[in-house]
């Protein structure tokens, strides 16, 4: 019973002590802002034919939609095309801001909304990728995935140093932000915006709104560190449930397509993938895809593969080298899938969210490669001279071949 207890008390510990994940977090972060970012700006001239005024699934027929399905859609609160405009700006710029890890909380929100907003307008215009951004988007709202590579750890270890000096630190821009933004949210509400049937959106808009709210006030007022020690741990608490929920999610995600493909008398035979090769719109290298269909021994190992792959990955998560071999292996089919069948942003969808599967110790390796590749960059281009720009040899050299 002691050490049933024991037990029970560190599982406890650590789950409320700390966010868990956050070098997987952080990669789900830029991940996903990283693939809708570049999506958004591929499809920059075609904007309007996919979820504006001038593309075949009219504003009339989504409204019709809508009302069956109950989604949720701020496009759907005028047919204007400024506003449509404002729309997409906004998801282009919470991507890039939730990339770069500013604050991250608000940007969270506005890339759930920006993407929720895009997808739901017209639902005929995306793959799996999306359906898998979609739910994701959603799901980095509750987590703390800023707390590594991100602008606001290290603002936040700045102003740890600058609290050790003594010095006062005071935050203008998350008030400001959080001000404007709750105006939009209760004029939206008494507007009746927010009135559908989808109460979810709306509940979670309003609920990380007043909890930002809380969590400033908190730690402005209270001069004892009680609530703001319980607001961290119900943060901690949600961010360890949501990163379950999105590991639990990515496994059914391979586990359904994997028993789904089993079911399939042309992954039964080996044969399946062979077909969609040799189709028109998945074959943007027809060499390529030719030579990698010419072998039947390979197309037969490749078909077969990816069903023990999928089926089995779930089942290896509790020993850590067989899940790193298949997780490698999934990784690098997403990266053919991406080039051969031309499709990159579901394959970045999928890559980002088996990335929450990646062992710390490499995400951390992976990291200081990158900081000392970006140091070293900067470092050349501060000793690169300015095109026009006269260096201190310049006059000497100069004066001796005149000399000569």
């Amino acid at each position: 019973m002691n050490r049933f207890s024991l037990a029970v008390s560190r599982a406890i510990a650590r789950v409320t002590e700390a966010a868990l994940g956050p070098y997987q977090t952080a990669v789900i972060r830029i991940g996903f802002s990283a693939t809708w970012l570049l999506f958004l700006l591929r499809e920059l001239p075609h904007r309007h034919e996919l979820y504006g005024p001038d593309g075949p699934w009219s504003w009339d027929l989504a409204a019709q939609l809508i009302t069956t399905n109950h989604a949720f859609t701020v496009l759907m609160w005028s047919d204007g095309g400024l506003w449509f405009e404002s729309v997409y700006a906004l998801a282009v710029l919470s991507s890039v801001l939730l990339l770069l890890g500013w604050r991250t909380r608000t940007m969270s929100v506005l890339f759930m909304v920006g993407v929720l907003s895009l997808q739901n307008r017209s639902v005929f215009m995306g793959d799996g990728g999306d359906n898998v951004l979609h739910l994701m988007s959603i799901y980095l709202v509750f987590t703390r995935c800023a707390q590594v590579w991100s602008l606001d750890a290290r603002r936040a270890g700045r102003n740890r140093a600058a609290r050790a000096r003594g010095e006062r630190v005071t935050d203008r821009t998350g008030p400001v932000l959080w001000g404007v933004l709750g105006f939009v949210l209760v004029a939206a509400t008494l507007a009746g915006r927010m009135d559908g049937d989808d109460r979810l959106i709306p509940a979670v808009l309003w609920t990380v709104w007043l909890a930002q709210g809380l969590w400033w006030l908190a730690g402005r007022r209270a001069r004892a560190g009680e609530p703001r020690i319980v607001l961290d741990v119900v943060a901690n608490i949600v961010h360890n449930g949501a990163l379950l929920v999105i590991m639990a999610e990515a496994c059914l995600i391979y586990a359904t397509a994997g028993w789904y493909k089993i079911q399939g008398s042309r992954w039964q035979d080996g044969t399946a993938v062979y077909y969609p090769l040799h189709l028109e719109y998945f074959s943007p290298w027809p060499g390529l895809a030719g030579l990698l269909s010419a072998s039947g021994t390979v197309v037969m190992l490749v078909t077969y593969g990816t069903v023990l792959v999928q089926v089995a990955f779930p089942f290896t998560l509790l020993n850590r080298r067989v899940k790193n071999v298949l997780l490698a292996l999934m990784i690098t089919e997403h990266a053919v899938i991406a080039v051969v069948l031309g499709l990159p942003f579901f394959s970045l969808a999928m890559i980002a969210a088996d990335a929450v599967f990646l062992p710390t110790a490499f995400l951390r390796r992976l990291g200081g490669r990158t900081a000392r590749a970006r140091d070293g960059l900067l470092r050349r281009a501060r000793r690169a001279p300015i095109p026009g720009q006269r260096t201190r040899e310049s006059p000497r050299t100069t004066h001796v071949g005149f000399g000569a």
